[in-house]
């Protein structure tokens, strides 16, 4: 059975268990929200641990913490910050909306850890208000919490992986030049496209997607910090915003800036969904490109078959030797969830009452999982999907020589009805463009065979 231990807070004595790090404020939120049992993700209580063990080494150069104090506190949160006392971290996401019961929950384990290390003959303890906190409200650490994580996993998990996906579809439509096939609009046969001009446009909107992402990350990196309650700064030192930011900043090699107006910083979280609408604007370009190779995949016999993805695991439990497109399925799942995080971040900007937002915990969660989430999927759809699909060059080829819309390449020398005459003969009798041109126009054989040629159809230009 579990051992409990008894502590106190300003309400009273609240039963914890024995082996806990955290205490009674930590404990009574556990209690309180049994709601989903989803806490907030590494990279949050990893920033939490930056933040606390670079305030306690500012208010220590500041002259405000004690050395002794300051140096069990760095220690302690640092190893939070490296993911040694995740366990400890137990409080629902559907919590407090300021996120106080976490940054509590912080100050407690890390002041419990504090302590620990203080050798027993000590002065003094760790207290977790008077000295983790120091200068600081949950009303200015939550937010520069989920500022701080939501850049370093946008530098260390989505850049890279739009990056690869990028690199990795550049190459295959290097390899792929001289592959020519039909193009499609509204589903219906188009004028040819080379296999290089469609996998690079999927590379551009992958690099367009680092743009914009990179846009928003100078307004990403101004922190809160140094607000406390309401945004007046009370209780902090005037230096202690600027330092810290400056301090996190060299520590991370992110550009960390303090927030030029606290009070709008602390109100809401506008620059979060900012990135949100980047995150969101990228998904989507995803589920296209996904989707994109679903089609061209689908087959192999009644469909287009233009492509063959790599074979990953059986597609049915009771058709043998089905093979389904599941890399890109994964894809246009995550980007769905990302278009429903963007709404709950969205919403969640707009509970900002007055001088304090309160939903940061649904927002942070919401956002770091998008932007977790879309850079594993980039680089999973990079290296299971992109970099191994094979080509059916005969397929290609035998479907473009059958396309009607090649007439096209007559418009300029016989007109666009005549041209329109010709397509539909050939497609209501089976034959080939080129008999029925012959027949219907003065066009020479060899000059037909010229203004037909697919490859020449994709770089651009008037035929002649």
């Amino acid at each position: 059975m579990t051992q409990f231990r008894i502590e106190k807070d300003s309400m009273g004595e609240v039963q914890v268990p024995a082996d806990a790090m955290y205490g009674a404020q930590t404990q009574r939120a556990v209690n309180n929200f049994p709601i989903s049992g989803i806490t907030f993700p590494r990279v949050f209580i990893r920033a939490l641990g930056l933040v606390k063990c670079t305030a306690a080494e500012v208010n220590l150069e500041l002259g405000l913490l004690d050395a002794s104090l300051a140096k069990a506190i760095v220690a302690a949160a640092t190893e939070v910050a490296d993911g040694t006392w995740d366990a400890q971290f137990p409080i629902d996401i559907y919590q407090t909306g300021s996120g106080t019961s976490t940054n509590m929950n912080a100050n407690e384990v890390i002041a419990t850890r504090a302590n620990q290390l203080l050798k027993k003959s000590a002065k003094k303890k760790v207290h977790p208000n008077d000295h983790v906190n120091m200068g600081q409200s949950s009303n200015d650490v939550i937010p520069t919490a989920i500022h701080v994580a939501a850049m370093l996993e946008v530098k260390e998990i989505l850049l890279p992986g739009l990056e690869h996906l990028a690199r990795t579809l550049e190459k295959r439509a290097r390899q792929l030049d001289g592959v020519v096939k039909t193009g499609r609009t509204h589903l219906l046969d188009a004028r040819p496209v080379r296999m290089s001009q469609e996998l690079g446009g999927w590379a551009f909107q992958s690099r367009q997607a680092m743009e914009r992402v990179k846009s928003s990350m100078p307004r990403l990196g101004q922190l809160a910090l140094g607000g406390t309650a309401v945004g007046t700064g009370i209780n902090a030192h005037p230096k202690f915003a600027g330092m810290v930011a400056k301090s996190l900043a060299q520590k991370t090699k992110l550009p960390f800036t303090e927030s030029p107006n606290h009070m709008a910083a602390q109100a809401s979280m506008d620059s979060v969904v900012e990135m949100s609408g980047q995150l969101k604007a990228t998904a989507s370009a995803f589920m296209k490109i996904a989707n994109d190779l679903r089609w061209m995949n689908s087959g192999p016999i009644a469909g287009l078959g233009e492509i063959a993805l790599p074979s990953l695991q059986p597609g049915s439990s009771i058709m043998p030797g089905k093979v389904n497109p599941v890399i890109c399925e994964s894809m246009m799942m995550v980007c769905a969830q990302v278009f429903g995080n963007d709404l709950a971040v969205t919403v969640g900007n707009e509970r900002g009452n007055f001088q304090l937002n309160v939903m940061l915990p649904v927002i942070a969660r919401n956002l770091l999982e998008s932007i977790t989430i879309l850079g594993n999927a980039a680089r999973n759809l990079a290296d299971r999907a992109i970099a191994g699909f094979t080509v059916n060059k005969e397929r290609m080829a035998g479907l473009l020589g059958k396309n009607p819309i090649l007439v096209t390449s007559l418009n300029s020398i016989i007109g666009y009805e005549k041209g329109a005459k010709i397509a539909k003969t050939a497609y209501a009798e089976g034959r080939s463009l080129k008999e029925v041109a012959l027949e219907l126009t003065d066009l020479k054989p060899a000059e037909l065979d010229r203004l037909l040629d697919p490859r020449k159809m994709t770089e651009g230009g008037i035929m002649k």
